[in-house]
């Protein structure tokens, strides 16, 4: 991502973040990426070149060159989530995919969250009762299964979650990394 890039926050697309995954024999997909790398930022992460490895906890995996898309995934989610205009996005399957697989996509979001929201913020992280009962409910979103077909009201139901998957993601940042850093700055 250069400088004179309007929108550095803008996250790179799902089949350029797939190829450099496929030559980097990583054994997630864009979106558990995408989640992974969230969950480590929003658990208090560092936002480092190196993060597939800390995220997928195995030191044998290089760091992607700089200005990779990655590397730009790195940048755009770790800038999404610091800006306070509440702008973060989820990656994820366009909204013409099927049910079934923009559903499966966003369940493998949550798995990959879930797992460097850990790794990241510690087996007793400091979070308010509304981020407790957002990382449980996560957590259920998680255990999920895709659904293979729906109505609208599915298609709707979908949105929804997806919302509140997004929100959750930002209350969760904001217990680990502002609230620690508030607590910093009083100290």
């Amino acid at each position: 991502m250069s400088k004179t890039d309007p929108n550095p926050a803008e996250l790179p697309a799902v089949s350029a973040i797939e190829a450099e995954s496929r030559r980097l024999e990583l054994a997630a997909t864009p979106f558990e990426l995408h989640g992974s790398l969230c969950g480590w930022l929003a658990g208090g992460g560092a936002s480092v070149r190196e993060w597939p490895a800390k995220v997928l906890a195995d030191d044998a995996i290089p760091a992607p060159p700089e200005g990779s898309p990655l590397d730009e995934l790195r940048l755009a989610s770790a800038s999404q989530l610091d800006d306070r205009s509440f702008d973060f996005d989820l990656l994820l399957p366009e909204a013409d995919a099927s049910l079934a697989e923009r559903s499966g996509a966003l369940f493998e979001w949550c798995r990959g969250f879930l797992g460097a929201f850990g790794l990241a913020a510690g087996a007793s992280p400091r979070l308010s009762e509304e981020g407790q009962e957002a990382l449980a409910d996560l957590a259920r979103l998680a255990g999920a299964q895709a659904q293979e077909d729906g109505d609208e009201d599915d298609e709707e139901a979908l949105v929804e979650i997806e919302e509140f998957v997004r929100v959750a993601v930002l209350l969760l940042h904001g217990d680990c990394v502002l609230a620690a850093q508030h607590r910093q700055r009083l100290n």
